[in-house]
């Protein structure tokens, strides 16, 4: 970020580039998404992800197990869950941080397009898509 973009009030200040606050005030506006949508997101990221990533480890260690440990049925899982659950709780915590996140560039994004006057280049492309021939 270079330099701000020099608005009607010392708290509305943004980047000339991004549109993006600069300052806290307008950190913690419109900007940012609610606390308990960003916990719904969070917590529904986990679930999808920790759920999805246990039936594709089950899937692809069971049959690896069961090719190299010869025994009855309990053993497999005994030896084939651990990696599954670590690998499980990996995802969980990855989508359960991603979700929010990308809902808050959508939020973000949206925002900033919204607040933005348009360009030079927006105005020529709209005149050159209304003109008729």
């Amino acid at each position: 970020m270079n330099q701000p973009t020099m608005s009607s009030s010392k708290n509305d200040l943004r980047c000339h580039h991004c549109a993006g606050p600069l300052s806290k005030e307008m950190e913690t506006s419109d900007w940012t998404i609610a606390p308990l949508v960003r916990d719904s997101f969070s917590m529904i990221g986990s679930a999808v992800g920790g759920t999805t990533s246990a039936f594709y480890g089950f899937n692809h260690v069971m049959p690896v197990v069961r090719r190299y440990v010869k025994g009855p049925m309990w053993l497999h899982f005994l030896i084939g869950t651990p990696p599954v659950i670590v690998f499980s709780s990996a995802c969980a915590g990855l989508a359960g941080g991603a979700v929010p996140a990308l809902a808050q560039l959508v939020s973000s994004s949206y925002h900033a397009t919204l607040s933005s006057p348009p360009s030079k280049d927006d105005k020529i492309q709209k005149s050159r898509t209304s003109s008729t021939l």
